[in-house]
């Protein structure tokens, strides 16, 4: 694991409050300006219409995608979203991170390796600012899937409407601000006859569509082993576990056929 990998301030510094607000500042733009945005565009079609098809693909045995999900959740969602049920320690273990890269670019400061992943928000500031309590996200990807999650991180589009300047296919009305365009960029939502039809680019983001794409399937990968961290291992497991079933049943049939022989 190359050392770069976790560069990045707490979500809380100011570097993450400067990215907030250019996120802010780059919905802004292309509110006040989406023709001239879209022309620079090109105003190409970003996704299709087949978004509830899309699928996260992701494989909890890369370590390497985990470790770039564990470096997205900590700089894009830990300043919102805890995770109770998961440990630092248990993470950097799980994901071989090395304890120097762990304690300084992932551990939060004041946290103890010992200590549950808990966000810094305060609930009521949280009620106040987005009308619910960010959800916790220990066991989101097993209680929505992966897939869910996947779509829901891609469909984010600009909506004059809402109070976030922002909306969502996968989950209409959602009280959570588009944290990410600054990396997707900034597209709108095109509807014909009530019914999605396109998604056209307003701003281009800082990565290209199949970087984003990269970026959040780690985020899923990553959610997806915080829901079960064992499940690596357990899967790894089961192959022997098959594979000693499966002899000892031809052992148990030979023994059966040389009891039986006789009677027979």
């Amino acid at each position: 694991m190359r050392t770069s990998i976790f560069k990045g301030a707490h979500p809380w510094t100011p570097r993450a409050r400067s990215l907030v607000a250019g996120v802010v500042a780059t919905i802004a733009v292309a509110l006040l300006s989406p023709v001239h945005a879209a022309e620079e565009a090109g105003g190409e079609k970003l996704l299709g219409h087949d978004w509830k098809t899309w699928k996260a693909d992701t494989d909890v045995s890369n370590k390497a995608s985990l470790q770039r999900g564990a470096r997205n959740f900590t700089q894009y969602c830990l300043g919102c979203h805890s995770m109770k049920y998961e440990r630092w320690s248990r993470m950097a273990k799980d994901l071989e991170i090395p304890d120097e890269l762990f304690a300084k670019d992932i551990l939060p400061v004041g946290d103890k390796p010992a200590d549950y992943v808990l966000t810094t928000m305060p609930a009521k500031e949280a009620m106040t600012w987005f009308g619910k309590t960010p959800p916790d996200l220990s066991l989101m990807a097993r209680a929505r899937g992966k897939d869910y999650l996947y779509q829901f991180l891609t469909t984010f589009y600009v909506d004059q409407t809402r109070p976030t300047g922002a909306n969502n296919l996968r989950l209409p009305a959602t009280a959570m601000p588009a944290v990410t365009s600054e990396l997707e960029g900034v597209k709108r939502a095109v509807f014909k006859n009530g019914e999605f039809e396109k998604f056209e680019v307003l701003a281009p983001g800082r990565l290209t569509p199949e970087e984003y794409k990269t970026f959040v399937q780690d985020t899923v990968n990553f959610l997806d082993y915080v829901g079960e961290p064992s499940q690596a291992a357990r899967r790894s497991l089961g192959v022997w576990v098959v594979l000693f079933l499966l002899i000892f049943t031809w052992l148990a049939w030979l023994m059966k056929k040389e009891f039986w022989k006789d009677v027979h």
